[in-house]
């Protein structure tokens, strides 16, 4: 939207539920910044939660980011905004399990749905997740199940019941936000994760595995877009 006005197109509305379009006869150039991937972010926030760590996430627009925000500091994670483009997450202190129901924007993303599922596993009590907006979207829970989750599947809602120790084991991504969550599983689970079919969350995440290592994470690839291992890790080497 604001790409196009900047081109010289007749954008109205931009940031609301309804927007609405001029014609004009043609678009010129422009210079524009990409926005950071709010899932992304997400993804770190939840790294630091699901490990105890603390960490800076930078280049992030945390506007985007206030339901999942609101969510997490819920359950217990500690989120400060630095800057405009800066947050910082961390969690010392045991998490509570909260229900879920995701949303279209503004409302939680189903693409962090499966992230937060691993950091259900991790957080004491019962947490139901509501997915509202598309089917099938629970088959990561399979896969955590077999790293000991206790995970129940109800249509549209899976109960989780935690805290649970994870136990490494050889899984399989299903897609690429399942990708994502198993990573987050395998860096707290005792021994190692095997996580096959991980190109999967090259098409969502950029070298992953080299940022969470830069974090103290112990995890390698093994062979390129076909399968990525890391070994469960302590709070210290999970995140710096």
């Amino acid at each position: 939207c604001q790409l196009l006005n900047r081109m010289g197109g007749r954008v109205r509305g931009c940031g609301t539920p309804t927007i609405e379009i001029e014609g004009v006869e043609s678009l010129g150039g422009a210079e524009h910044t990409i926005i950071p991937d709010r899932i992304e972010s997400g993804t770190f926030i939840v790294a630091a939660a699901i490990t105890g760590g603390d960490l800076e996430i930078k280049d992030c627009r945390p506007e985007h980011l206030s339901s999942v925000i609101k969510k997490l500091t819920e359950v217990g994670v500690e989120i400060e905004e630095l800057n405009p483009s800066t947050l910082r997450a961390s969690s010392r202190r045991a998490l509570s399990s909260r229900d879920l129901t995701t949303g279209p924007y503004p409302q939680f993303p189903t693409d962090m749905q499966a992230q937060y599922m691993a950091l259900m596993t991790r957080s004491e009590g019962r947490s139901v997740i509501t997915e509202t907006v598309f089917e099938n979207r629970f088959m990561h829970a399979s896969e955590m199940q077999r790293m000991g989750a206790h995970i129940q599947l109800h249509g549209r809602n899976a109960t989780v019941d935690g805290p649970t120790l994870l136990t490494g084991a050889p899984i399989q991504a299903s897609d690429l936000r399942a990708s994502a969550s198993l990573v987050l599983a395998g860096l707290v689970a005792n021994g190692e994760t095997i996580i096959d079919r991980v190109y999967h969350i090259d098409r969502g995440y950029e070298k992953i595995e080299a940022k969470l290592r830069a974090v103290g994470a112990d995890i390698e690839r093994i062979r390129e877009s076909v399968t990525a291992p890391l070994s469960g890790a302590t709070h210290q080497d999970a995140a710096a």
